[in-house]
């Protein structure tokens, strides 16, 4: 159980979840569980009230807001007469409704897989019919299930061919754009938080963004233009939960990988959530399985969204108490805050800048040409033989500018 959430809250979380697939919420409730029943979760009184709930609504699906072992699931959808999904389920169905493009519907079927292959006891209803055998000795339903736990195994590992093949593509194109010098700053943030608002924002796009759970699920990377000049490439992933299974965090690892690259991770919080700090911490635990801190050490910025919704008097108060290097409190929606959010990254990744003093013969227009292109001219005066500029040098084109411009430098 998720110890650091109210059962309200969590109940809350399971309804939009389910309404984030269009599902029609007929009834929910919380149940207390003081001794859980390895057959069915639930005490035999628990289950036969459920039972009697979804005859008298013809419910087609029930959804229950915790882990379910095969064997549950498969006890339960019997005693209730009708599908039922635990929490890994429900989310795998929404990542699968909400997948675009081929590397997200791979990923979503690797992961849809990996969970789906301990559960062939439920799962494959031709198996209900080939149960038996005696001894050691497996009949033909173990057989068949045998069958069938391979034929998964072989599409799980074309699978995992597959997206390796995506992993070394997104490679070779985070390869090409280190060659340009352009930092990537990556969104991240629990699910909801209004990471794609702030991303439309910022670059002036229009990714879908919506007030749901798990409203973006691909990968999205623009180039933003910050207030001195300087370009960054913006990354909008996945939003995080509570509880996101292992394996699916090691699915979309290859989607993932983009915050790996970052070279500023910006944590969008919703800051108006009565959750808002568990959230958080949620978030806080996945950037640590995939290694951010240990693989990249880039700074983590947190970003508190939505403070249109709070109270003049709580908002003016967090703006206060953030001080002027502490959390950036903004509105996506409404665009308060954003231009701080802009300034605070142009003054993140103006701190590891040269600030060079270069002289350019007039008649060499080529070369002055390319300062331009790769340093931002802060000051410019004009001789008779010569032009000479005052540049800032970002930290990734320090050594190929310093290559190209070595006799203009001046010491």
């Amino acid at each position: 159980m998720r110890s650091n959430r109210s059962p309200e809250a969590r109940l809350d979380e399971a309804i939009g979840l389910s309404a984030a697939i269009n599902l029609d919420i007929v009834q929910s409730g919380i149940v207390k569980i003081n001794n859980p029943k390895p057959a069915t979760l639930f005490g035999e009184g628990k289950v036969a009230e459920l039972a009697g709930i979804v005859a008298s609504e013809d419910l087609d699906l029930v959804v229950i807001d915790h882990p379910l072992s095969p064997v549950q699931q498969r006890n339960l959808e019997r005693r209730l007469k009708t599908k039922v999904i635990d929490r890994t389920g429900l989310i795998l169905e929404i990542f699968g409704d909400r997948a675009r493009t081929k590397e997200g519907r791979l990923q979503v079927d690797l992961a849809h897989l990996s969970w789906q292959k301990s559960r062939l006891v439920r799962s494959w209803t031709h198996l209900e019919r080939q149960r038996g055998g005696a001894g050691f000795m497996g009949g033909p339903g173990e057989t068949q299930i045998e069958a069938d736990r391979r034929q998964i195994q072989d599409r799980i590992m074309a699978l995992q061919k597959q997206l390796e093949q995506v992993r070394r593509t997104r490679e070779l194109h985070r390869k090409k754009r280190k060659k340009i010098p352009q930092p990537v700053v990556a969104l991240v943030g629990y699910t909801n938080a209004g990471k794609s608002t702030l991303f439309n924002r910022l670059t002036e796009s229009d990714v879908f963004a919506k007030d749901l759970l798990f409203a973006t699920l691909d990968p999205t990377l623009r180039k933003v233009t910050l207030p001195h000049g300087r370009e960054v490439i913006l990354s909008d992933t996945v939003g995080f939960i509570s509880d996101l299974p292992t394996h699916l965090v090691a699915a979309f690892r290859a989607t993932l990988e983009e915050v790996l690259e970052a070279d500023l991770i910006l944590h969008v919080r919703d800051i108006s959530h009565p959750d808002t700090d568990a959230q958080a911490e949620d978030v806080k635990k996945t950037l640590d399985i995939l290694g951010v801190d240990a693989i990249t050490g880039a700074p983590v910025v947190e970003v508190w969204n939505k403070i249109d919704c709070l109270d003049e008097a709580y908002r003016d108060k967090l703006l206060q108490d953030a001080g002027p290097e502490g959390p950036i409190a903004l509105s996506a929606l409404t665009g308060a805050g954003v231009d701080q959010l802009s300034s605070r990254i142009d003054a993140f990744m103006a701190q590891h800048d040269d600030l060079l003093t270069v002289r350019v013969p007039v008649a060499e227009g080529a070369l002055l040409a390319k300062l331009y292109q790769m340093a931002e001219v802060l000051e410019r005066s004009d001789a008779e033989d010569f032009v000479t500029v005052e540049v800032r040098v970002s930290d990734k084109q320090r050594g190929p500018f310093r290559d190209m411009f070595a006799a203009n430098i001046e010491i």
